[in-house]
């Protein structure tokens, strides 16, 4: 039988070294520190979005499918083939950056990522096949690997065009609008059904249907948010707008489906994962909002221009959104145990964070007033963020 608790204490101890790392990336602007920048970030990017969020999706997945199946020894073949990759990742991208073996251990984790996919996908027992959630999580591992085209393109991008080409950064940019609004969004809502079709809620196959189908369309539609920055034909302003559009409207009719079966969930949500959630409907909110504005061609430019505008972005969908998302559901699932004061230090120092990158863009942009100690700040606010990973993480150890 398969320690899942282990699972997610690997997952968040991915979460720790990629907080680490930004700490370090946020010291290059104190001192003067002999590594490359660019190759910490790409180390810092890869371990968070596939040590801590894929992890953690493909634990919660596991969890709510095959936790009572005899799948065990197939799903831990692809976990450990995972960690290979991971590792390869983590030890080489700070010293090489893209290079032959992080190239390779970042190519191998995509199969890696196709085992899973088809491992959900075909192992899954037939009975949760038939239920919404499944129909959430099969859709979002196929936007997994419809992102993975990204990746593959870059090779060839790099072989011939360079990094200056503009198709270098819309591989990039495809690959993470897959995952933030396709993969990891609708896991996400799939998560969060199957904890109500455990309690047998019946929710509207209207309902769920028009969501499921607007939310669909709209992380197609919205990729053209992603394309603006080149300041393309109109109609590419006018797609990306409809997409974002629909993403609200996939919302509105999504919290307009769960809202009667709220309370019913208590069972399995305390206060404080109702809590946590909807902390996670603002962020939501929030991003729906800002990829709205950022159809405009003013906003859009803005957002190419000043790119800290770009990374609070992204920043706040993944320590926002995301990763608070999973908290509550690994919590949930009684696999993650955190005190509130844990916690309480994870949201100071994401809201900290945040309002300092925000507030830097906003000041370039306006031509504001900029205190010089800034980095400094912003440095040391930022280290509550793997302060308090790593007192979960602590916590969760000792649990075992």
């Amino acid at each position: 039988m398969i320690d899942l608790k282990k699972h997610t204490n690997i997952a968040l101890g991915y979460f720790l070294l990629a907080g680490l790392l930004g700490i370090f990336l946020r010291s290059f602007f104190v001192t003067s520190i002999p590594a490359n920048f660019r190759h910490v970030v790409h180390a810092h990017s890869h371990i968070a979005l596939l040590g801590w969020v894929y992890l953690g999706l493909n634990t919660l997945i596991y969890k709510m499918y095959f936790s009572e199946t005899d799948q065990g020894k197939t799903y831990r073949r692809i976990f450990w083939f995972t960690q290979v990759t991971l590792l390869g990742m983590l030890f080489t991208f700070p010293f090489t950056g893209y290079a032959a073996l992080s190239i390779t251990f970042s190519t191998l984790f995509l199969f890696a990522s196709y085992l899973f996919t088809w491992f959900a996908l075909k192992k899954t027992p037939l009975a949760y096949k038939r239920t919404y959630s499944f129909k959430c999580i099969k859709a979002s591992l196929w936007y997994l690997v419809f992102s993975s085209i990204g990746p593959w393109a870059l090779g060839g991008i790099m072989a011939t065009l360079g990094k200056t080409s503009i198709w270098y950064k819309m591989a990039i940019y495809f690959y993470l609008h897959f995952q933030y609004n396709g993969w990891f969004l609708l896991a996400l809502c799939g998560i969060f059904l199957y904890f109500l079709e455990r309690k047998d809620l019946q929710l509207s196959k209207r309902s769920f249907q028009n969501f499921f189908k607007l939310l669909n369309a709209a992380v197609i539609l919205s990729f053209f948010l992603s394309v603006l920055w080149v300041e393309p034909h109109w109609i590419y302003y006018v797609l990306g707008a409809i997409g974002a559009g629909l993403q609200i409207w996939a919302f509105v009719v999504f919290f307009r489906m769960i809202k009667p079966f709220w309370k019913e969930a208590v069972p399995d949500f305390s206060p404080f994962v109702k809590f946590l959630l909807k902390l996670v409907g603002i962020t939501l909110v929030v991003k729906l909002l800002m990829q709205l504005f950022s159809a405009h061609p003013y906003f859009a430019e803005i957002a190419f221009m000043y790119k800290d505008l770009v990374i609070g972005y992204l920043h706040w969908v993944f320590l926002g959104m995301v990763s608070i998302a999973l908290f509550a559901f690994l919590k949930a699932a009684n696999l993650l145990k955190f005190s509130k004061p844990d916690f309480w230090i994870y949201l100071a120092g994401f809201i900290l964070s945040e309002a300092l990158i925000f507030y830097k863009g906003v000041s370039i942009w306006l031509e504001l007033p900029f205190f010089n100690d800034y980095f400094k700040v912003l440095l040391t606010v930022s280290s509550l963020l793997p302060l308090s990973i790593g007192l979960m993480l602590a916590r969760n150890l000792r649990k075992i």
